[in-house]
């Protein structure tokens, strides 16, 4: 990434103007105001897009958090500093947005596995892992077809439901492992062509990137919940509804051109609500092939 100019500690930081995407321009942000206090809100604020839609749009091109990449951005170029043997611990601390030596010492070790005065004894970055700039190539984007809008139903759907950060999300396939030998644990099920559609839902998304998805079923009655298993109640809402007809392995480009190049184009706002998968009887699990829809809350 070129070097940006630094920002004016009083007048904040400003978007530049040619990021086409959330997750580019948040980048921009991040790299260019290292030094600053820089919030979810206030970058999601700049952006222009909701805090929710911000974090999904990163986690989803980057594999990572937002927050949690300026994080280790920040105590990156502590490390640095301190291993050129800076004099004041506190005054690093402050310059990676600490108040105090304390909080300082428990991210680093967090992040790290030492101490800031450990780093600095040491002097040297040998043996540590540092969070190095990220780049956006900005030409590999996803030919997304413009989707369809359909006014959904409410869903009842019941299944296994997992959390997930960004970096363990690596983990649903395994959990489709789990589900599918227990559809038939679950009673009521949706009668006719419902039946054989599956749905993954994403929901419950916070400010960190973590964020609950559940591998399920719809059903028609209030039936009985299997052991280990979750019900969740989508409300009847707007929705884009995208068709994803290549390999499943691609599912995230698929997700990270919703949220980095539709909808910020698309004069609509994410609704609050799950997003979810919709597998029918042409998808074949086995080999990950046969497409599958993609159904994104929006309003206007």
């Amino acid at each position: 990434m070129p070097t940006q100019p630094k920002i004016p500690q009083t007048a904040g930081p400003t978007a530049p103007v040619d990021s086409s995407t959330p997750a580019e321009k948040a980048l921009w942000l991040v790299e260019s105001g290292l030094d600053q206090d820089l919030s979810l809100d206030s970058i999601a604020r700049i952006v222009g897009i909701s805090s929710f839609h911000l974090t999904r749009a990163f986690g989803l091109w980057t594999g990572m958090s937002l927050m949690r990449y300026a994080r280790a951005r920040r105590l990156s170029a502590a490390a640095r500093r301190l291993a050129q043997g800076a004099p004041d611990i506190l005054a690093v601390a402050l310059e990676a947005g600490y108040s105090s030596h304390e909080a300082f010492t428990r991210a680093f070790r967090e992040q790290f596995g030492l101490t800031p005065e450990a780093m600095r004894a040491q002097a040297s970055l040998d043996n540590l892992t540092l969070m190095e700039p990220l780049a956006m190539n900005s030409e590999s984007k996803t030919n997304l077809k413009p989707p369809r809008f359909e006014d959904g139903k409410s869903l009842q759907l019941i299944g296994i439901s997992e959390r997930y950060s960004e970096e363990s999300s690596a983990g649903i396939p395994a959990q489709w492992q789990r589900f599918a030998p227990r559809i038939g644990e679950i009673k009521g099920l949706a009668p006719g062509p419902a039946a054989q559609v599956t749905y993954g839902v994403c929901y419950d998304g916070d400010d960190t990137g973590s964020i609950s998805y559940l591998s399920g079923v719809e059903v028609a009655t209030l039936a009985p919940l299997p052991a280990g298993m979750n019900r969740l109640n989508i409300a009847a809402q707007r929705y884009a509804v995208f068709t994803h007809s290549g390999h499943i392995a691609s599912i995230r480009q698929t997700w990270s051109a919703i949220f980095n190049q539709w909808l910020p184009a698309s004069g609509y706002n994410l609704a609050d609500g799950p997003q979810f998968e919709r597998y029918d009887a042409q998808f074949d699990p086995f080999t990950g092939s046969g497409g599958f829809e993609i159904w994104i809350p929006i309003q206007p």
